[in-house]
């Protein structure tokens, strides 16, 4: 089950997207746990019939996990992932529009209106207006499944991952003979981890199949055997989350790199990812697929001046020199220490590039960390934060002594960092009886527990702005003039309102963009800290 901050945040997205009654059942599930039809019959107090339509739009969403098993029969669960995914739908649909034009944006944005939908289904209902448009989006529709854009929806993805390796894990555990050691526990959970991600993939390798030879085109020979593949009519189609959150991992990798070094190297670092863009399927890689330094000066504008980022010592230096030596910076060549291999964006092996995203991400997570740390302690809590993380568990004295503060100012603020559970105590006792007078009491960052610590207070962020900008919204005079906006005239024309209710639109359209801004910020907070942290596995925060 999720927490109380995550189980308000959903709640208050379902009652948004889909009403106060699908709200209901959601929280009934985020409350108490997989439930059964009847179990949630009786906690909702709503008709059968109610709650079945619910749970219908809610498993068409994807929102919702079914199961049946021979104990329990068939229940349902909440997916909390994919409930929180919705605060990103218009930076996917904006994302598209960037790739593929107006059509992949409409394609992507009735998808995520629907959930999932057959081929038929979507050239229909978009080129309804203009029947001539259907091949232009039977064609953008190609594109984005052949680029993994959008996935099958299979039988497996509507139910829970983790029953599945919880069942995996036991088979494994079962052949093992004997009391299991360490080791052996880590490889069954390993060996149930990449037969899951093996069926996964085998489910959604549909989508695509072969056209029909009466349909291939025989007048070129040069024609691509993917350009005799056509889209399976039978299959449905749901977008992918993990390949749009490639290009909001890209773009952060990116802004670091300026941050870091310069525009200059932040062009290089974007046209590195670029290089690799079409094989990159989701945010757990731990690093790129290789890319060569050609083929990254390839992408490198005309426009963009490269040189004014470095001091060179020839006059005109050629691109392909100037990638190569931001590269060598970015790669920290001249610190082969492990501090510098922390410190670096990709490293470079046998003349390939790699972008190491798991080094990144850390990075990353730890810069929010600080800054959450330097926001509510000052630059005293951020020292004692990098020393923990730098050095490891550590005393009282030794925190003082090394971090150069005296006793009544560090005492006192151990101890509030670890009331925001920043910081975190190991008991180590000198004797058996675990007299606290005789045990030593080191301080440490469990970063597990901060991340989740400070994930919870941006979900209560999250709930906060959306309740404010629904205050904002119910106001009496907003809320008039708003439905007034609505009526047919007035929307055609708005000179129909008067000057008094232009300021009190324009004043709220005004309130609406900050807090859409901020809501923004906040949610990028999370996807450092919540989906770049699967980086170098597959596994669920």
């Amino acid at each position: 089950m999720a927490d109380a901050e995550t189980s308000r945040l959903c709640v208050q997205i379902v009652r948004s997207h889909f009403g106060p009654l699908s709200a209901n059942v959601a929280s009934a599930l985020l409350t108490r746990g997989r439930l059964s039809l009847a179990q949630l019959i009786r906690y909702t107090m709503m008709k059968p019939r109610t709650v079945r339509a619910a749970i219908l739009v809610l498993v068409q969403q994807n929102i919702l996990w079914h199961s049946n098993t021979e104990e329990e029969g068939d229940m349902l669960e909440f997916n909390t992932l994919e409930c929180l995914m919705r605060l990103r739908f218009g930076r996917f649909v904006w994302q598209t529009e960037q790739l593929f034009g107006p059509s992949g944006a409409e394609i992507v944005l009735l998808i995520l209106d629907h959930g999932k939908l057959q081929s038929p289904d979507i050239i229909s209902r978009l080129s309804i207006h203009n029947p001539k448009s259907s091949s232009l989006y039977s064609q953008t529709l190609y594109k984005l499944i052949s680029g993994a854009y959008l996935k099958p929806s299979t039988l497996l993805s509507h139910h829970s991952p983790r029953d599945k390796r919880i069942k995996y894990e036991a088979e494994e555990k079962a052949k093992i003979t004997g009391f299991p050691t360490a080791k052996e526990l880590r490889e069954a959970q390993e060996t149930a981890e990449a037969r899951l991600k093996r069926e996964e993939e085998e489910a959604e390798s549909v989508g695509l199949k072969r056209k029909p030879k009466d349909l291939i085109n025989h007048r070129s020979s040069k024609k691509k055997a993917t350009e005799e593949d056509m889209v399976d009519d039978e299959v449905y189609f749901r977008v992918n989350f993990d390949k749009f959150n490639t290009y909001i991992r890209n773009k952060l990798i990116e802004m670091a790199a300026g941050e870091r070094f310069n525009r200059s190297a932040a062009l290089v670092m974007r046209a590195t990812l670029k290089a690799t863009e079409a094989r990159q399927k989701s945010v757990s890689d731990a690093r790129s697929d290789p890319t060569s330094t050609a083929a990254i000066a390839m992408l490198i504008s005309d426009d963009d001046d490269l040189s004014t980022g470095l001091v060179t010592s020839t006059k005109k230096a050629s691109s392909a020199s100037l990638v190569k030596d931001y590269l060598g910076l970015m790669s920290a060549v001249d610190n082969p220490t492990p501090a510098g291999k922390a410190a670096s964006f990709i490293s470079l092996t046998d003349n390939k590039v790699y972008v190491e995203f798991e080094i990144v991400s850390k990075r990353l997570r730890r810069r929010v960390l600080e800054a959450v740390a330097r926001e509510r302690h000052g630059d005293d809590g951020v020292r004692i934060v990098r020393l923990l993380l730098d050095i490891g568990k550590m005393d009282e004295k030794q925190i003082a002594k090394v971090a150069m503060m005296p006793n009544n100012i560090v005492r006192p603020l151990l101890a509030a960092l670890s009331s925001d559970f920043l910081i975190s105590t190991q008991e180590v006792p000198r004797t058996a009886d675990r007299n606290p007078t005789r045990t030593f009491y080191l301080w440490h960052v469990d970063l597990h527990k901060a991340y989740s610590a400070l994930l919870g207070h941006l979900y209560k962020t999250l709930y906060n702005v959306g309740m404010r900008r629904q205050a904002e919204q119910e106001e009496p005079t907003v809320k008039a003039v708003l439905a007034k906006r609505e009526r047919t005239d007035v929307a055609q024309d708005e000179n129909l309102l008067s000057r008094m209710e232009r300021d009190v639109l324009k004043e709220w359209e005004t309130k609406r963009e900050k807090l859409t801004v901020l809501e923004m910020r906040v949610e990028e907070a999370v996807f450092i800290l919540r989906d770049l942290d699967k980086v170098g596995s597959h596994e669920d925060i």
